[in-house]
């Protein structure tokens, strides 16, 4: 039951209930100091409050909850009495829902917190992908700007930003800037100068707290904007060659594109990406594309894009030893300029990292080697890959990484290189072969769709292309299917049996030829063997 005022006499105007507020954080950002602040703000303003809260089972399988009831009259205006409060929030009685990220806002949502009738809701439009969204292989992402849009219709009034970002700005965890927009937002009974009191007597990393939540609170009441990151810096020529050949429907996608690939390798590999989009460009046009946006080139350029930047050990070195990256670990850490920092990369580099380095003869032959030795004796494969804790805030560790990274010069002779244009040419050329040949934009969006299968490192990568290349093998480029419906249909049901089961090995396309079956009879009574057969 929601808190109540039942027994006190209605000889005075008192708020029918308390203000309840309904928090949820994930794990280490805050959630119960959030709670704590509110509390000693509202005891700060005389005002009867209770708060509890509801552990999650894990950081990204269920946030922790906090709940809070703040009656928004002194206890000297109450004569004594004593308000009744609720442990739990009540579906459609939440007047504040805070969510610290954006699904967390969403679970508010479908369990009925959210209310078009009195709740504010207030949280942060980021995202810190959960469990059942990462093991999904591909995209099994939520959609975001639906979410967003619900949101913004259920609740009686939305408010939604990156406090992600706002928080990294302010050098503090998000639950400051989250205080903040609460605060500033006017749903809470409590002044602003109550809640950075509460922040202040909270004792260590106040100073820090009192920036997020002042960002917080200017966000929420107007008076300033959340920061917005800047658009990558794209070369000059292929900037110009994105919006002189491509249509306007493709501009974000193909300049982010060219951007990440510009910075994978080298400008001639961005103009390379666009080569090969050009063709699927005059499929999309070929085929009516304008009348949904041009979305087989979108999907194909957002396909593309990955695919080509694929993460070797030349990528991870660069990535790891960035400028960028060592200070933004030293802002969520906290270190402060000058202060020591120890950095340890743990690797496992095994053959197929070493081979992928190789040129594809020589790899050829270092594989087959390993193979025979290992075949000598089972296990010895695991010998072949040693872990290795790589401290890259020292000069040797930092100087071994980059020069690994130094050999981006030379990746487009390595044996890694070659096999994954093979593949993009294969997939390339089969959506542009049949594409043309019947003109239907489903199937080519399907045969697209199958560059989600080649993904990742190791042994999900090997099995992700044994799954495509079987997929290619036994229905796209087959012959036996002609019929476009019934292709797309195959191909659709082969894609996502794949996915859902990658571990699993590649499995034979339906309609393609079985295996064969022995048969082993008995001997005739007469002790006569008879003939092995087979079907």
């Amino acid at each position: 039951m929601n808190a109540h005022l039942s027994l006190i006499p209605p000889t005075a105007k008192l708020p029918a209930r308390p203000v309840t507020i309904l928090i949820a954080a994930l794990g280490g950002e805050g959630g119960g100091m959030l709670a704590d602040w509110l509390v000693a703000a509202a005891n700060a303003c005389n005002l009867p409050v209770q708060s509890t809260s509801i552990p999650g089972v894990s950081q990204r399988t269920g946030a922790t909850t906090y709940y809070v009831e703040i009656y928004p009259l002194p206890h000297d205006q109450l004569g004594g009495r004593v308000p009744v409060m609720a442990l739990t929030p009540t579906p459609g009685a939440v007047d504040l829902m805070a969510a610290s990220e954006l699904i967390e806002a969403g679970r508010a949502l479908e369990n009925g917190y959210v209310s078009a009738d009195c709740t504010t809701l207030v949280g942060s439009s980021h995202r810190v992908y959960a469990v059942a969204e990462k093991v999904i292989p591909g995209d099994g992402r939520i959609d975001s700007g639906k979410l967003l849009a619900a949101l913004q219709q259920v609740g009686k009034r939305a408010l939604l930003f990156d406090m992600a970002q706002l928080a990294q700005q302010s050098g503090t965890v998000i639950n400051a800037v989250l205080f903040g927009a609460m605060a500033g937002c006017g749903a809470l009974p409590l002044p602003r100068e109550a809640c950075e009191q509460a922040i202040s007597k909270a004792g260590k990393g106040a100073a820090a707290s009192l920036r997020g939540f002042a960002a917080g609170y200017g966000y929420a009441a107007g008076t300033a904007q959340a920061a917005v990151a800047a658009a990558p810096a794209l070369p000059q020529q292929a900037a110009e060659r994105v919006h002189r050949v491509f249509p306007p429907e493709t501009f974000a996608l193909l300049d982010a594109g060219v951007a990440r690939l510009t910075d994978y390798q080298d400008p001639a590999y961005a103009a390379l990406y666009l080569d090969r989009l050009e063709a699927v460009l005059a499929l999309d046009r070929e085929a009516g594309g304008a009348a949904n946006g041009y979305r087989l080139t979108c999907e194909t350029g957002r396909q593309l894009a990955l695919w080509m930047s694929y993460e070797d050990v030349i990528r991870v070195a660069d990535l790891k030893t960035r400028a960028g990256r060592f200070a933004r670990i030293r802002v969520e850490c906290g270190a402060a300029v000058g202060q020591p920092l120890r950095l340890t990369e743990y690797l496992k580099p095994g053959l197929d990292e070493i081979c992928s380095l190789l040129p594809p003869a020589l790899a050829q032959r270092l594989q087959q080697w390993a193979n025979k030795w290992a075949q000598k004796k089972p296990g010895r494969e695991k010998l072949l890959s040693v872990a290795v804790r790589l401290r890259t805030s020292t000069l040797s560790g930092f100087l071994l990484l980059r020069a690994v990274s130094g050999l981006r010069r030379w990746r487009r002779g390595t044996s890694r290189y070659q096999a994954e244009q093979a593949l993009i040419e294969r997939w390339l050329g089969a959506l542009k072969r049949l594409g043309f040949a019947v003109q239907d934009l489903n199937l080519a969006l399907e045969i697209a769709e199958c560059a989600r299968l080649v993904k990742g490192y190791g042994d999900t990568h090997q099995t992700g292309v044994a799954h495509f290349k079987r997929i290619f093998d036994t229905i796209i480029e087959s012959g036996t299917e002609t019929d476009p419906d019934k292709l797309t249909a195959a191909i659709r049901r082969a894609r996502i049996a794949a996915l859902a089961n990658p571990d699993a090995e590649p499995a034979r396309a339906a309609g393609g030829q079985g295996k064969s079956v022995f048969w082993l009879a008995r001997k005739d009574t007469d002790g006569a063997e008879p003939a092995r057969g087979c079907h």
